[in-house]
């Protein structure tokens, strides 16, 4: 990948650096104040000791190659203001920093002590990098995976409709009705639903669950088979025109299924994605409401359309809470609010909330096999962050984060068990 750099890859990556919103990005490139915050909030910074992965260094390395090209000193006197130029040897070490060392949390940013906005940089830099081509190929197969097939798991049609038939059947003999269902493909419902394609290929129950939810709510619902992978790896490669399409294609089948609302499965950047970024890739407002699981859970506890049975769960739990579902997105209350209302022995992680540590999995990381060793090893902070509440059940509304949090258990052998929020929630379901 990297020895395939020419100069037109070079010239490519220097527009779009120069494309971005300069005033913005070199003002966060010149504010950096090298605190030292940034490296206390940073997982990777923490359980490695190594400096190369203080954010400011990141935020830095981007500078110096804007400087170089976009500056006059960098232009003329290149080293006396720490001026780079982007060659084989940068670029290897943007792919390693931004790529390999970064889960885009934003817990960083949060922590910044003048504000600047470290995982927008990192972003920057990725857009940079993807438009040279320089994605890590098992992050890129990832995001062709989804294009091809329609979801980044390359699930057939066949395979995904067998897997919602034996679903339902599950869902029947759990709630002892054969008038209820998985519904497919339905228009004019008033929720369609979307799924993590981890969800019908690993973790199947949790259809189930949502689906038990749904019925007990007594929703107007449906799923497509066409379109209902909610993640979108585009945005965390860097490439927005191919993160475009991905949503592109959701916001298109939620117009066509012809749904009043749009609910977005337990994932954490997927949310982001349509939430708050697609309508900027589309320049327009989304058709319809949208709204999480989590968020429609919660809705249906206040109106009293499901209820929970308190003295079902008798373990204690504790809560991982996503960054973009939380840090970013702000959503840090509904599934508090959620387990308080059937969880006797609830335990709070020390920081939480939106100052909760990343899991180590966001960013790519859990696509980006060869960056394994150092996502496991990052992870050691949640890890023992779990092991303090010692707590015996992880509840998360992410399927990324649960699949970071499953390796994590058995790597740290945490002994406890992982779950969706709607699986603990349809645990305790009174129907």
């Amino acid at each position: 990948m990297l020895e395939a750099i020419t100069p037109e890859k070079v010239q490519k990556g220097l527009r779009s650096l120069s494309d971005k919103n300069e005033t913005r990005l070199s003002t966060y490139l010149n504010s950096c104040v090298h605190c030292g915050l940034c490296g206390e909030s940073c997982l990777y910074y923490l359980s490695t000791g190594d400096d190369r992965f203080i954010p400011a260094r990141k935020v830095d390395l981007v500078g110096s190659i804007y400087r170089r090209y976009n500056t006059l000193p960098g232009k003329i006197i290149p080293w006396l203001n720490g001026s780079q130029e982007l060659n084989r040897k940068t670029s290897q070490e943007m792919v390693d920093l931004l790529y390999g060392a970064c889960t885009l949390c934003g817990r960083c940013t949060l922590h910044c002590s003048v504000g600047v906005d470290i995982a927008w940089v990192v972003k920057t830099g990725r857009i940079m990098l993807a438009d040279m081509g320089l994605v890590p190929d098992s992050l890129q197969s990832t995001v062709n995976t989804a294009i091809e097939t329609g979801n980044n798991m390359g699930i057939s049609t066949s395979d995904f409709t067998e897997t919602l038939k034996w679903m339902e059947e599950e869902l029947i003999d759990e709630v002892h009705d054969s008038n209820t269902g998985i519904p497919l493909n339905e228009p004019g419902k008033e929720v369609l639903y979307t799924l993590n394609p981890r969800e019908p290929k690993f973790f199947p129950l949790s259809i189930s669950a949502m689906a038990k939810i749904f019925y007990a709510a007594g929703e107007s619902w449906t799923l497509s088979s066409q379109m209902y992978d909610i993640t979108n790896y585009g945005y965390f490669s860097g490439n927005l025109d191919e993160a475009k399409e991905i949503a592109q294609r959701l916001w298109n089948e939620t117009e066509r299924i012809g749904a009043k609302k749009l609910v977005l499965a337990e994932c954490g950047h997927g949310t982001r994605v349509m939430r708050w970024e697609s309508p900027n890739y589309m320049k327009k407002i989304f058709p319809v409401c949208m709204e999480t699981s989590t968020e429609c859970i919660a809705n249906y506890l206040r109106e009293g359309r499901i209820r929970l049975d308190r003295e079902k769960i008798k373990d204690a739990v504790t809560l991982h809470d996503p960054c973009n579902l939380v840090r970013s997105g702000g959503i840090v209350n509904e599934q508090r609010y959620i387990l308080n209302e059937f969880i006797s022995d609830f335990r709070e992680m020390s920081p939480h909330g939106i100052d909760n540590f990343c899991c180590g999995g966001g960013g790519g990381q859990l696509a980006m096999s060869e960056y394994n060793d150092r996502r496991i090893k990052a992870g050691g902070i949640k890890a023992e962050q779990i092991r303090k509440t010692r707590a015996k059940i992880v509840v998360s509304p992410c399927h990324n984060c649960v699949d970071q949090l499953t390796q994590l258990n058995v790597q740290y052998k945490l002994g406890v068990q992982v779950k969706t929020l709607a699986e603990i929630v349809a645990d305790a379901l009174i129907l």
